[in-house]
């Protein structure tokens, strides 16, 4: 009765059908095997369904996409059910052949085969003289699909390349790295969009892991052959950021080939972040003249005074590890200028003040000569470092010093030399000044 009345209302609605429906020669025919497969799914008998389905597969290849997304759903069932080996790996193939068949009759391609690339995986992974046929499918749902790549197929992607390595594929290693940084780069995009950030964070720390079995990465790795193959081909901009990238993760920014990157990254497409990365790390291996240039290049890419306040900081200890005194306190006070949070920009100048003395002793005054260590207290007081307020402190005047030369205690006295600061005399705690 139940087929009965599923074929009623196909013959019934014939004239709609017809318009979406393509039904062949035998429309008859056709409409019966389509009511028993149908009814055999929806009852659960999916072995029941098969014979009237690949009749429809058969004669009717081109009659409705649902013909092959049911008949996926009816063999992955049958799949998972099946425990003889053969039967099992027959209805495997069959269920693939669902997804290539729905492409070549309805088109749909980077969809279709996005589905199809993790049941793909599951059936073929172990299964070495298929890697191949895997590893294409998966390179072109990514080409195809970009950041509409379905979460699933991540891993099972990389996965792929490494059973693909593994059993002799001609894959080299910067293909490797290619494709994780293809991957990590969807992931990153997908995150964005807030798709699933908790499974995506844990698909890109089990990619991680597949990574490093496979590359032995280290800085030789990135500085050698990375590094050959950027210095071939230097316009490569996905190169410069990979080296950059993988360089900051293994902690290998002082190898040479980290500043060629960034620098030729920063030409083609200048970004603050890079800038000041490059002046950072220029300066760290004493490459001080790239150094200066960057911080400067930084600052100009910037509207925002914290990012500001960040480069001008940077430069006031460029200049002060240069002993340009005087150009260091300038960017210490312009980084506190745009950023009044910026207080450790007061120290700098603390510092600096406190290593002047011998450079700005006249030796006539000792209280004069020790009016420099109440200007570096004075900047330490400012950066809230008590540490360094007590160290200055130590260093006052005495007492006796002040009276022998007729001052007294808050009466201001000039800092001479390039510091050239007013400040009020205090003199020494251990003199009883609390």
């Amino acid at each position: 009765m139940k087929l009965l009345l599923t074929l009623i209302i196909i013959l019934g609605t014939s004239a709609s059908l017809k318009a979406q429906w393509n039904w062949g020669e035998d429309e008859a025919t056709a409409k019966t095997m389509y009511a028993k497969y149908t009814d055999a799914m929806k009852q659960g008998n999916f072995a029941e369904a098969v014979e009237p389905l690949e009749w429809l597969f058969e004669n009717t290849p081109d009659l409705n996409s649902s013909i092959y997304i049911n008949g996926a759903k009816i063999y992955e069932t049958l799949v998972d059910a099946e425990t003889d080996k053969d039967k099992k790996a027959m209805y495997q193939e069959k269920t693939l052949a669902t997804y290539d068949n729905r492409v070549k009759y309805f088109k749909g391609e980077a969809n279709v085969l996005n589905r199809k690339a993790y049941v793909a995986y599951k059936y073929l992974k172990d299964k070495p003289e298929k890697h191949p046929e895997l590893f294409e499918l998966f390179e072109k749902v990514y080409e195809l699909n970009g950041d509409k790549v379905s979460t699933s197929n991540h891993v099972a992607y990389l996965d792929v390349v490494k059973r693909h390595k593994d059993a002799g594929g001609d894959i080299n290693d910067e293909q490797i790295i290619a494709i994780y940084d293809q991957i990590s780069e969807i992931i990153a995009t997908q995150k964005e969009k807030g798709k699933k950030v908790e499974t995506l964070n844990k698909n890109q720390e089990v990619l991680d892991k597949l990574l490093s079995s496979m590359v032995e990465l280290d800085c030789d790795f990135i500085q050698n052959k990375l590094g050959s193959s950027f210095r071939n081909n230097p316009d490569d901009l996905a190169m410069a950021k990979k080296i950059i990238k993988l360089s900051l993760t293994y902690k290998c920014t002082e190898k040479p080939i980290f500043l060629e990157a960034a620098i030729q990254l920063q030409d083609k497409e200048p970004t603050y972040s890079i800038a000041r990365l490059i002046a950072i790390i220029a300066d760290k291996v004493g490459e001080t003249k790239k150094a200066e240039k960057y911080y400067h290049e930084a600052a100009k890419l910037t509207e925002e005074n914290v990012k500001k306040a960040e480069i001008y900081y940077g430069l006031a200890n460029h200049y002060r590890s240069r002993g340009m005194k005087p150009k260091s306190r300038e960017y210490a006070l312009k980084a506190v200028a745009s950023d009044p949070s910026k207080k450790e920009a007061y120290k700098v100048i603390g510092d600096l003040y406190m290593t002047s003395y011998k450079e700005c002793k006249e030796g006539e005054s000792r209280v004069q000569d020790r009016a420099v260590y109440i200007a570096a207290y004075n900047m330490y007081q400012k950066a809230g470092n008590n540490s360094y307020m007590n160290t200055a402190r130590a260093q006052f005047p005495s007492i006796e010093e002040i009276f022998e030369l007729g001052l007294e205690e808050g009466q201001n006295v000039t800092v001479g030399c390039w510091i050239n600061e007013t400040v009020k005399i205090q003199r020494r705690p251990s003199d009883g000044n609390n």
